[in-house]
C-alpha cells in the first residue's frame, strides 16, 4: 500500500565500525587535531541510506559501552578476542553519537542487550503492525529476521537481501540462518561452530535434515566419517552457539514505534558540528550550504564588489592595478582542462574589502553572448601591458592554472610574488588539500560561496559562463580578494616561522615550470595505443580460459566471491580469510601469498594486471588526447603529498609500471614529434645516495665516490666474498635490501620479497647495519629528533609533520618513524629534482628555445628537443641535474634518447 509505514533500523555500530575502517588511513582531522574521518564517512552512510530507503520511520540502535549481555553469562570468552576500540575511533565514538541525535534519528542503546536485539525487537513490532521493515547493516546475524516484510541491505555495497538474496548467499532461507550459523559458530564473534563445518557444508546438511536438532539427531547416520564424528563429540557446543546467535526480540524499550517517524536534521546542531569538525563538503549534502550567520555576514558585509561593464569603470580598475603594492587575479572559465577551457572572466583585488570582476564571456541559456561586457579584445588589449609587467607584483591562489588560461588568451602573465595555494601548502603540506575556501575558512574565519550556489549541483550544474554576471559577481570578486588577504596573513607567517623561502625559491617558480609542461603536452601514438589494447585483450581472453581449463570448471573470475569458492573450497589451498560479509577474501596480498604453492593464483595476478594497464593506460590515454593540440596534457599536482613530491592526474603517469613487458611497452607509445628526439635523464640511486650523505656512512660514501655497483658492493660485504664472487642472487637479494632499508623493511618483509626464510633475511638486515653502521645511527638521530619537534625536513627545508610520532597506538607510531626516516630522502629527492627543472627551464629558454620540457615522473625528466640540438640538450641536461647540489657523494644521472619514451628510458 501507498501509505503502509516504512521502518528503517540502522545499525549504528556496525555503521560506525564501517565507516571508521573505510578511513582509518585517510588521516583526516578536524583543526584541533582530532581525527574526524568516520564522523565524516558516517554521515554520508546514513544519508544516503536514507535517501535511497526513504523510509517514513527511523532508529538507530547502538551497543551498550562495555556492557556484557546474557551471551557473556552462556560464553565467557564471547567476544573477548576483540581488540580494544582503536583510540581514533574512540575519541570519534562521542561526536557520532552527537551527529546521530543532529540528524534527528531516534538513538536507541539499552544495557544489557546488543544493537541486534533491539533491531530484532523493533522490527518484530513494525511487523506485527503490517510495516515494512529495513534493516541497515552489512552483519550477517541479522539475516535470520528476514522475511516477507523485512529486508536487509549492506551499507557498502547497497546489495539488497530479500528471502531469495538470503537463500542465494547462504545456501538456506532466512529461516534456517539462526542454525546454520550455530554449526558454523562466528570466528568475529569468538563463538565456537563444529569442527570442519564451514557454511557450504552446513547448507547441505540444513537441507537434508532441516534444523540444528535434526542435524543432531540423525548424526550418526552421517556417512562422512570426520563430519560424523565431530558432530557427536561437539553436539553441546553446536547447541551453545545456537543460544548465542539467537536474537532477542522481546527488549524493553522506552520508545514506541509512533515515536519513530523521520524528521528534518535539526540543521543549526548538525552545522555546527560539521563547521567544528571543519567538514565543509557535507553541507550542501545535508543542504546548510548557506554559511552560518555569525561568519558569513561579518566576512561578506565589508567586501564592496565593482562590476567592470564600461569604459570609466575599466579605466579606474587599470588605474588601480598599477598604483597597486600587490595585485590579486583569479580567472573565471567554462572548463578545468586548461587547453580547451575558455575566459569567462577576470576577478582581482589590490585592497582588502574590494573586489572587481570583469565579465567576458557569459552567455544566455540559448548560447548567445550576454549584453553588459565589454568585447573581448580590446578589454584584454587594455589589461595585457599590466598583467604582462614583471615589475607590478600579483598574487592568487593556483596561479599555474591561470598562467594557462591568459596564455590561451594571449597573455603571458609575470610580475607573480605570491600564491596563496602554495603559501598555504608550504605552512602545512600534507594537510588537507589547500583549497581556497578551505584554507579562508581556517586562516580567516570566513566561508566562501560554495560553487554549487552559483552554478548548481548534479545533473542541474551549469557551467560559469551560464551563470548570470549578476551572480557571479560577488562569487568571482571574492576569490580575488580572498586571494589577497591569505598571501598577506601566510605570508608573514611563513616569514616569522624562517620559511618562507621556500615558497619564494622553489615552489613559486616551480609551479611557472609545471604550467609549462602542462601547456606543452605530449604527443601519443593513438594507433599503438589501440593495437596494444588489442592485445591485451587477446591474452586476458587466453589467461581466463586458461584458468577455466586447470580449474576443470567454468566460473566468473572477475567474481571474487566465485574466485574465493574456487581457490578455499574447490581447491583446497591454505591460508584463506573471509571479509566480515563472510566471503572469502582474494585480494592482492592474499593472491601473492598464494601464487608459490599454485599455478591458478599466478595467472590471476597477472590477469588483473593487465586488465589494469588496459583499463587505465591503453582504453583510456586516446580519450585524453586534446583535440586542438593532437597532445595529451597532463596536470601536475603540486601541493599534494607531504613529502613534497609531484603527482598526476588525467593522465597519471607516475603509476606506469616499468618493470613488466606491457607496461614498458606503454611508454612506446609516448613520441617524439617529427625532426624531435625525446631525452630521458633519470637519477640514478637517488635515495641511496641521499642516505649516504645524510647518514655520512663512510661504507656508502666511499661506494658512490668510487663508482661501484652499490648492490654488488653491499652483497660482497654481506657474504665477506670478493665482487668478483657475487653470484646473481646475492646481488638481487643485496638490492632489495638497500631499498627496503629505505622503508623500514623487516625480516618478514624482505622474506616474503626474496621467498627466504625468516632468520635469515634477519641475518642480511644485521648484516646491512653492520657493513654500514652510521646508517643505524642516523636513523636513531632522526626519530629521536621527530619525536621531540614533531616533524623532520629535507635538504632544502621542506617541512614533514608527524602528528603520530609520539602516538600511544604502537602500529601508528611505529608507522611515523619509518616515515620520519623515509621521508627526508623522499622529499630531499623531490627537492633536488625540482631544482633541477627550475634550473633547467631557464637554460632551455636561454639557449634552446625549441626544446621543451614535457614530464616528470619520480626521478626521471623528459624533454623533447629538434634532433640536431639533442646531443647538446642532454649534455646540459646531464649536467644541471648533476650539479644541482653539493653532496658528500656525486649525483649521477642515467640519460638516453630515442624517439619514443621507451627508446629514451633504455
Amino acid at each position: 500500500m501507498a501509505d503502509q509505514p516504512h521502518l528503517a533500523l540502522l545499525d549504528g555500530s556496525n555503521l560506525a565500525f564501517r565507516a571508521y575502517f573505510a578511513t582509518r588511513h585517510v588521516g583526516m582531522k578536524a583543526p584541533d587535531g582530532t581525527p574526524v574521518g568516520a564522523i565524516h564517512s558516517y554521515l554520508q552512510m546514513v544519508r544516503s541510506a536514507l535517501k535511497r530507503l526513504n523510509p517514513t520511520h527511523a532508529a538507530v540502535a547502538f551497543d551498550p559501552k562495555g556492557g556484557s549481555t546474557f551471551r557473556n553469562q552462556l560464553l565467557p570468552q564471547y567476544k573477548q578476542q576483540r581488540a580494544a576500540m582503536e583510540d581514533d575511533l574512540a575519541c570519534q565514538w562521542p561526536h557520532l553519537l552527537d551527529c546521530t541525535d543532529a540528524l534527528n534519528l531516534p538513538r536507541i542503546c539499552v544495557d544489557g542487550f546488543e544493537a541486534d536485539d533491539v533491531i530484532a525487537t523493533l522490527a518484530k513490532q513494525a511487523a506485527a503492525e503490517g510495516w515494512r521493515v529495513t534493516i541497515l547493516s552489512s552483519d550477517k546475524d541479522l539475516m535470520q529476521l528476514v522475511d516477507g516484510s523485512t529486508v536487509q541491505v549492506d551499507p557498502a555495497n547497497g546489495t539488497r537481501y530479500d528471502i531469495d538474496g538470503v537463500t542465494q548467499k547462504w545456501g538456506v532461507p532466512p529461516a534456517q540462518i539462526h542454525d546454520l550459523l550455530a554449526l558454523t559458530g562466528d570466528t568475529s564473534d569468538n563463538i565456537p561452530g563444529v569442527a570442519g563445518i564451514g557454511p557450504k557444508t552446513a547448507a547441505q546438511l540444513l537441507a537434508q535434515f532441516g534444523s540444528l536438532e535434526a542435524v543432531l539427531a540423525a548424526a550418526d547416520t552421517i556417512k562422512q566419517k570426520k563430519r560424523r564424528e565431530n558432530l557427536l563429540a561437539q553436539a553441546d557446543i553446536a547447541r551453545t552457539a545456537y543460544r548465542l546467535v539467537a536474537l532477542d526480540d522481546a527488549v524493553p524499550l522506552e520508545v514506541g514505534l509512533d515515536q519513530l517517524q523521520l524528521q528534518e536534521p535539526d540543521k543549526a546542531r548538525l552545522g555546527a558540528l560539521l563547521d567544528r569538525f571543519r567538514l565543509d563538503r557535507l553541507r550542501a549534502l545535508f543542504d546548510l550550504d548557506e554559511a552560518p550567520a555569525e561568519v558569513a555576514p561579518q566576512a561578506n558585509a565589508a567586501r564592496v564588489d565593482r562590476l567592470v561593464n564600461d569604459s570609466e569603470t575599466l579605466k579606474a580598475l587599470c588605474a588601480a592595478l598599477r598604483g597597486a603594492e600587490l595585485i590579486a587575479i583569479d580567472s573565471e572559465t567554462d572548463d578545468l582542462a586548461c587547453r580547451s577551457a575558455n575566459l569567462v572572466g577576470l576577478s582581482f583585488a589590490t585592497e582588502a574589502g574590494c573586489g572587481w570582476y570583469l565579465p567576458l564571456g557569459h552567455r544566455d541559456a540559448e548560447g548567445n553572448r550576454c549584453p553588459d561586457q565589454l568585447p573581448l579584445e580590446p578589454t584584454l588589449a587594455a589589461l595585457k601591458p599590466i598583467l604582462e609587467d614583471p615589475a607590478i607584483a600579483k598574487c592568487g591562489h593556483n596561479l599555474k592554472f591561470d598562467r594557462q588560461i591568459l596564455r590561451r588568451a594571449g597573455i603571458t602573465l609575470a610580475g607573480v610574488r605570491y600564491d596563496s595555494m602554495l603559501l598555504a601548502y608550504s605552512l602545512n603540506p600534507g594537510g588537507q588539500p589547500p583549497k581556497l575556501d578551505r584554507v579562508a575558512e581556517e586562516q580567516l574565519g570566513h566561508r566562501c560561496i560554495p560553487f554549487a550556489q552559483v552554478a548548481g549541483k548534479g545533473a542541474k550544474q551549469i557551467t560559469f559562463d551560464r551563470v548570470p554576471i549578476a551572480t557571479a559577481l560577488p562569487y568571482a570578486a571574492e576569490d580575488a580578494e580572498v586571494a589577497l588577504r591569505l598571501t598577506h596573513k601566510l605570508a608573514e607567517q611563513l616569514r616569522q616561522d624562517g620559511r618562507l623561502a621556500r615558497h619564494h625559491d622553489i615552489e613559486l617558480p616551480l609551479s611557472e615550470v609545471l604550467a609549462d609542461m602542462e601547456w606543452q603536452g605530449i604527443t601519443l601514438d593513438a594507433d599503438l595505443l589501440a593495437a596494444l589494447s588489442t592485445q591485451l585483450g587477446e591474452r586476458i581472453s587466453a589467461l581466463e580460459e586458461e584458468i577455466q581449463q586447470v580449474a576443470g570448471s567454468e566460473i566468473n573470475i572477475h567474481s571474487p566471491k566465485q574466485l574465493g569458492v574456487l581457490l578455499f573450497e574447490q581447491l583446497g589451498l591454505p591460508g584463506g580469510k573471509r571479509t566480515k560479509s563472510g566471503q572469502w577474501s582474494t585480494t592482492q596480498a592474499v593472491l601473492e601469498q598464494l601464487a608459490f604453492s599454485h599455478e591458478i593464483p599466478q595467472r590471476i595476478l597477472e590477469l588483473r594486471s593487465l586488465a589494469k594497464l588496459k583499463s587505465t593506460y591503453t582504453d583510456a590515454l586516446p580519450r585524453l588526447i586534446n583535440r586542438q593540440t593532437g597532445r595529451v596534457h597532463t596536470s601536475y599536482n603540486q601541493a599534494v603529498t607531504s613529502t613534497g613530491r609531484l603527482s598526476s592526474s588525467d593522465p597519471n603517469l607516475q603509476n606506469i609500471p616499468i618493470r613488466s613487458r606491457e607496461g614498458r611497452e606503454i611508454r612506446r607509445a609516448f613520441i617524439a614529434d617529427r625532426g624531435c628526439l625525446l631525452i630521458a635523464a633519470d637519477y640514478s640511486q637517488i635515495e641511496l645516495r641521499l642516505m649516504a650523505h645524510l647518514a655520512e656512512d663512510a661504507g656508502l660514501i666511499a661506494a658512490f665516490a668510487n663508482d661501484e655497483d652499490i648492490h654488488a658492493a653491499t652483497a660482497a660485504a654481506i657474504h665477506q666474498v670478493a665482487q668478483g664472487d657475487v653470484t646473481r642472487d646475492m646481488r638481487r637479494a643485496a638490492k632489495a635490501i638497500n631499498f627496503g632499508i629505505i622503508y623500514g623493511i623487516s625480516g618478514f618483509g624482505l622474506a616474503k620479497q626474496l621467498g627466504i626464510a625468516r632468520g635469515e633475511a634477519q641475518r642480511f638486515i644485521d648484516a646491512w647495519f653492520a657493513q654500514y653502521p652510521g646508517v643505524k645511527a642516523f636513523m636513531e638521530r632522526t626519530k629521536n629528533a621527530a619525536k621531540e619537534r614533531g616533524f623532520v625536513e629535507t635538504l632544502l627545508g621542506h617541512r614533514i609533520n608527524l602528528p603520530e610520532i609520539n602516538d600511544r597506538n604502537a602500529m601508528r607510531r611505529q608507522y611515523a618513524e619509518r616515515l620520519a626516516i623515509n621521508a627526508p630522502l623522499q622529499g630531499s629527492a623531490a627537492d633536488l629534482i625540482k631544482l633541477a627543472m627550475i634550473r633547467l627551464h631557464r637554460q632551455l629558454a636561454a639557449q634552446f628555445p625549441d626544446a621543451h620540457l614535457l614530464l616528470q615522473v619520480h626521478d626521471e625528466l623528459v624533454i623533447e628537443a629538434p634532433e640536431d640540438q639533442a646531443e647538446a640538450v642532454s649534455a646540459l641536461t646531464r649536467a644541471t641535474m648533476e650539479s644541482v647540489a653539493e653532496l658528500k657523494v656525486p649525483l649521477k644521472v642515467d640519460l638516453g634518447t630515442g624517439a619514443h619514451w621507451l627508446a629514451a628510458h633504455g
